[in-house]
Order: structure tokens, then C-alpha cells, then sequence
């Protein structure tokens, strides 16, 4: 059986969405390399393998995969991408998503849709670092980077405030940083600009991908780390290479982050891209 996709993607951050309740397909990590690769494949920063719910407490189950092939526990704007087709399949506005990190609340409003990312981790065995550290502060001894906050959004990231964004080497740090000693699972990367109380700019380099036009768990770290570092309120618009997120954090630890999809073409994945030849 031909094996279908659909390319969306959420402020440029993009996808390849496969639904193995179709036909049962499930990409090794030599496919997913292979489908992701922008010159020979389809291209995308992740590939995501929709499934069968796990339990009564989902719609449906997502699976996350980097451009790498290795997993990932979370991905904001893949979230909201899938909460989309569900939603239009089930003529419903509300939908429960079974992420590789917990079950996670998305509901239309009007154009955009609002996904509840869970609740933010920031303990320094929770991001997790090699060793305990106050995860306020982290010293990457790295010339050029201020310290930064840690925190876990379903995976790891170190949040990096500075006074032009604009200006960073984004490629060079972030890859320093994503394979740091002190994050033994790796971790993304978020530049951060503030630039008043209620909006902030970030650039990212995420962990398997390298830089994206946005990263939806990346935005909820940065809601988290500014509120942390007392910089901004709980509530902020956030403006990635891509476009903007609405991002709160709220009182009871949970993350809410509001913002567009969009579907980009359909196809099918050919014989020849599957088996590398």
C-alpha cells in the first residue's frame, strides 16, 4: 500500500506527518534521515508518526522524530499541526494528544489553536544536567554566552538572554551547546531578546535539527526562563524567525502557547526514497 504524508508546518517549523493507523507503516531512523533530507527526500526539521490512542485519554498518539532519526519528547508546533487534522476529522474543536511526554489539551480558536504543553520542569535532574546546578544559572563556559536557564518542556532546553539577538552565531553556539558535557542528553538551544514586559525575540537551534524557524517547546522554556529571571510577565507574545506565539504560564505550572498551522502539499512517499536507493 503506497504510503501517504501530509507537509504542514507551524510559523516555517516543518513536518513530515505520517499516520500509521492507514496502513501501519512506521519509518526506521535510516527513513526518517532519508525522508527529511531537504535535496533527495521530502524535507522537514521533524517527521511525525501519528497512531492508534493508547488509552481513553487521547484522540490519537504522536510520535516525534528529528531530522537525525533519533526521538524527541516534545515538539509545540508539531502539536498544534496535529491537533489541526484531528480536529478537522472529527468536526470537533477540542482534541487530547498523546505526546511521547504526556497527554496534551489542544482547541481551536477562531484561526489558531491553543495547546496546553504541560507543566514546565526545572529541576537540574528533570532537564536533565550532568550534575547539580542551580538551573537559574548555568555557566557554559563558552565565550560570547551569558548564563542561562534551563528547563524541561517534555525535553531538554538552556535559554541563553541577550542584548541582540540578531547578532548571534546561532549555528556555532548552538551546536556547542546542544553537545555540552553538562547536558548529557543534549538540548536545544533559545536565543532570547526582551523587549518589553509582554514580547521577546528568540532564534533557535533545536537538538537533531539544527536552526528552525520556530520551536513551540522552545517558546514555552523562554515563557518559563523569562518569568524565572523576573524579565517578563506570565503572558507574552514571542517572535520567532518565523512568526509569532502567543505563550502564558500559568499559576499551576502548565504552559498554554496559541498560534497558526498550515498545510504546505500531500503526496506520497516513493519505493526508491524508502529503501535508499
Amino acid at each position: 500500500m503506497p504510503v501517504s504524508f501530509i507537509k504542514m508546518h507551524g510559523l516555517g517549523n516543518d513536518f513530515v506527518i505520517l499516520d500509521s493507523r492507514l496502513n501501519g507503516f512506521t519509518p526506521t531512523p535510516d527513513q526518517i534521515k532519508r525522508i527529511a533530507d531537504r535535496n533527495r527526500g521530502v524535507g522537514c526539521d521533524q517527521v511525525i508518526v501519528l497512531g492508534p490512542a493508547p488509552n481513553k485519554n487521547a484522540d490519537v498518539n504522536m510520535g516525534i522524530f528529528n531530522a537525525d532519526g533519533s526521538t524527541a519528547g516534545a515538539c509545540g508546533n508539531a502539536t498544534r499541526c496535529v491537533a489541526d487534522l484531528e480536529m478537522n476529522a472529527r468536526a470537533v474543536n477540542n482534541v487530547a494528544i498523546q505526546s511521547p511526554y504526556d497527554v496534551l489539551q489542544a482547541h481551536r480558536n477562531s484561526t489558531l489553536i491553543t495547546v496546553d504543553m504541560g507543566i514546565a520542569q526545572t529541576e537540574w535532574n528533570s532537564i536533565p544536567l550532568s550534575k547539580h546546578i542551580d538551573t537559574l544559572s548555568i555557566d557554559v563556559a563558552i565565550k560570547g554566552l551569558p548564563p542561562a536557564v534551563a528547563v524541561n518542556m517534555g525535553n531538554p532546553h538552556a535559554v541563553f538572554f541577550v542584548s541582540d539577538v540578531e547578532k548571534m552565531d546561532i549555528a556555532t553556539f548552538g551546536k556547542q551547546v546542544e553537545h555540552h558535557s553538562l547536558f548529557p542528553a543534549r538540548t536545544n538551544v533559545e536565543f532570547v531578546e526582551v523587549k518589553s514586559r509582554t514580547q521577546m525575540r528568540m532564534r533557535v537551534w533545536e537538538r537533531g535539527a539544527g536552526i528552525t524557524q520556530a520551536c513551540g517547546s522552545g517558546a514555552c522554556a523562554v515563557m518559563v526562563a523569562a518569568v524565572r529571571r523576573g524579565l517578563t510577565d506570565r503572558k507574552a507574545d514571542i517572535i520567532l524567525d518565523g512568526g509569532v506565539l502567543s505563550m502564558e504560564w500559568l499559576d499551576n505550572g502548565h504552559v498554554l502557547m496559541t498560534g497558526p498551522v498550515a498545510t504546505s502539499f500531500t503526496g506520497e512517499l516513493s519505493d526508491d526514497l524508502l529503501n535508499g536507493t
